[in-house]
């Protein structure tokens, strides 16, 4: 797993949690610019997943190969998931469902870390 970017996929994810939040809180329904920066987030986060897979294959795999690529196919899902239910719901809730993506991205990147670390991946 490639440090920096894993770090700027976590700091972007709670960046945009806090976005998100706060925009719920505040009973705004998800704007265009919220669905894009979801958008533009989802295309980070499958830029992380591109790394990890394209390391998979040069020599050192992770132990766990069956786990790590089953968190790699969740990560790489969240994101989309999170915008077309928020694009469904076009009331406040729409960002709660954004800022719970977004917390809950950072702890599958984590994840991800720990499983590739164990074999140096």
């Amino acid at each position: 797993m490639n440090g920096a970017l894993s770090t700027v996929t976590i700091v972007a994810a709670l960046v945009l949690a806090a976005w998100y939040l706060l925009r719920a809180a505040l009973d705004r329904a998800p704007s265009r610019f919220d669905l894009l920066a979801m958008a533009v987030f989802g295309a980070l986060v499958t830029v992380l997943v591109v790394v990890a897979v394209v390391g998979l294959f040069d020599g050192s795999r992770p132990q766990e190969t069956g786990t790590f690529a089953g968190y790699l196919i969740t990560t790489v899902g969240f994101a989309p998931t999170a915008l077309v239910l928020a694009k469904m719901e076009p009331t406040r809730w729409g960002n709660l469902i954004l800022g719970i993506g977004c917390l809950i991205l950072p702890v599958l990147v984590l994840r991800l870390q720990q499983i590739a670390s164990v074999t140096g991946a």
